[in-house]
């Protein structure tokens, strides 16, 4: 792919790296964490997104649709996602006035996408800030990221992304030297438990951090605390002895929230993480963070 394909630009961010921020979420990603809260980053391809709160049941879409993939169910509209293939004629997007449906995923050349980042370079300046990629994950489009991040580099612009891992060493090692900072996501240390959550090993992810560590380059690892997967005290304790292994200063973590949880019926997907039943409240993600620092490494929550 020798274009970006993106699902949101979010510009003045200031929770992706330092300063203020314009972050650019990238389409796809190879892991499927079953807790994930951006169903749309998941798949590389566009997809169609039924917002139903928004809809009037005008019908329009069913008129219109070259592919069949929309029907009509107790006079409302019904989609089938699985025919519809996001075609480039968007005709039941122009046939929506109530902007029901949308479509997440759009090509950007170098160019276009650095008109973007560029308008903000003020902020980016006067903050200390700069552009954060994101996703899904990023360093899967590594191939079309690295002109970005040479031109990013060549403008002064502080890049960071925020990635899983899963990434050939090759990828990884051409566009490390233009990347200012990594926020590493590690989910779980555990391989076999790894697998069962994410449909991936974690093998090519830890050698990875180690690359990342050994190049200097600066590195967060970030931690979602996810109730009963990540949050268990094997976990934590794994993750604290990678951490001192790989001389990693910062660690972040993430609460567990169901804000995506809504979006999945949007796309025709259906979530799949359940949580177990175990209360937990501000003293025990506390006693996790102090857990971490008393190890000797910088510990916050993001």
């Amino acid at each position: 792919m020798n274009r970006l394909r993106v699902f949101n630009i979010q510009h003045y961010s200031v929770h992706d790296g330092p300063g203020i921020r314009t972050t650019v979420f990238l389409k796809g990603c190879p892991l499927r964490c079953q807790w994930c809260c951006n169903p749309e980053s998941q798949s590389f391809e566009a997809q169609l997104r039924y917002a139903s709160f928004h809809c009037k049941n005008c019908l329009r879409c069913v008129q219109v649709c070259p592919q069949h993939a929309v029907t009509v169910q107790n006079g409302k509209p019904s989609f089938d996602f699985k025919k519809c293939n996001a075609c480039n004629d968007r005709k039941c997007l122009d046939s929506c006035y109530y902007n029901a449906l949308s479509l997440s995923g759009q090509d950007y050349e170098t160019a276009d996408l650095m008109d973007i980042i560029l308008k903000d370079k003020e902020f980016y300046d006067n903050s200390g800030g700069g552009v954060t990629f994101s996703g899904g994950e990023p360093l899967s489009q590594a191939k079309a990221l690295l002109p970005i991040l040479q031109t990013c580099r060549q403008a002064g612009i502080h890049t960071a992304v925020e990635t899983c891992g899963f990434v050939s060493e090759n990828e990884l090692l051409q566009v490390l030297p233009f990347i200012n900072l990594f926020l590493f996501d590690i989910k779980i240390v555990d391989e076999h438990s790894h697998l069962f959550y994410t449909k991936q090993s974690n093998k090519q992810i830890l050698s990875n951090l180690d690359i990342i560590s050994k190049s200097g380059a600066d590195l967060i690892v970030r931690v979602p605390l996810i109730p009963g997967a990540t949050d268990t005290e094997k976990n934590i304790d794994d993750l604290i002895r990678v951490c001192l292994d790989k001389h990693i200063r910062e660690v972040n973590l993430e609460l567990y929230h169901k804000l995506g949880v809504s979006k999945y019926g949007e796309y025709g997907m259906e979530y799949q993480f359940q949580e177990d039943d175990n209360e937990r409240d501000e003293q025990f993600f506390r006693q996790i963070a102090d857990k971490i620092e008393l190890a000797g490494i910088r510990c916050e929550f993001c």
